[in-house]
């Protein structure tokens, strides 16, 4: 008995430290908010280049292949996401400090209607393009990167579209996301 407390306890430790949680207070979204964590990948280890075609919340075609030559910012947010309005102000002032060296693109993930996106980008002074994904489906074009519940994330590309960091939930500070993209550009 004593034993199986202890397991009982040591689980639920576990689960804490790893940050495993529910997808309780989430509504019906269905996300679970990550923890800002970086993932960097090894130039050696990033595969193929990510493949995404589609159109933006203005319905004009969009295309990652069409960013190549300069590391990609891609941001995976929704107008309903209560991380992305904490994430964002931290996106804009790493825009403006990257200037030239990177692009920036973001995935509007399970907004029923371009309306309410657009009203958020006016908001937070949001100047790049987005994927309209109403259902997700742009998503699954990050196999092993994001999942449908990536929201928010962000991801950064390499010059070749080869996801080359992570960071899963809100971006922690400007100055994380601008020193990933410089290490980017300075590693390859």
């Amino acid at each position: 008995m004593v034993r199986a407390r202890r397991l009982v306890a040591t689980a639920g430790l576990l689960l804490a430290v790893t940050g495993c949680t529910s997808l309780q207070g989430t509504g019906d979204k269905g996300f679970v908010d990550g923890n800002g964590a970086v993932r960097e990948i090894a130039p050696s280890q990033r595969g193929d280049a990510i493949t995404l075609d589609g159109k933006d919340l203005d319905g004009k075609p969009l295309s990652l292949a069409s960013l190549r030559g300069k590391p990609t910012v891609l941001t995976v947010w929704g107008s309903w996401c209560t991380a992305c309005r904490k994430d964002s102000p931290y996106l804009v002032a790493a825009h403006r400090q990257l200037g030239e060296k990177a692009n920036f693109v973001g995935i509007d993930s399970r907004d029923p209607g371009t309306a309410q996106a657009k009203a958020y980008n006016e908001n937070f002074h949001i100047t790049w393009p987005s994927f309209y994904s109403p259902g997700g489906e742009a998503l699954l074009a990050f196999p092993g990167i994001l999942t449908p519940n990536s929201v928010p994330t962000t991801v950064i590309l390499d010059a070749d579209g080869r996801p080359a960091a992570t960071i899963s939930g809100a971006v922690p500070s400007a100055l994380t996301l601008v020193e990933l993209v410089q290490q980017v550009v300075r590693h390859g």
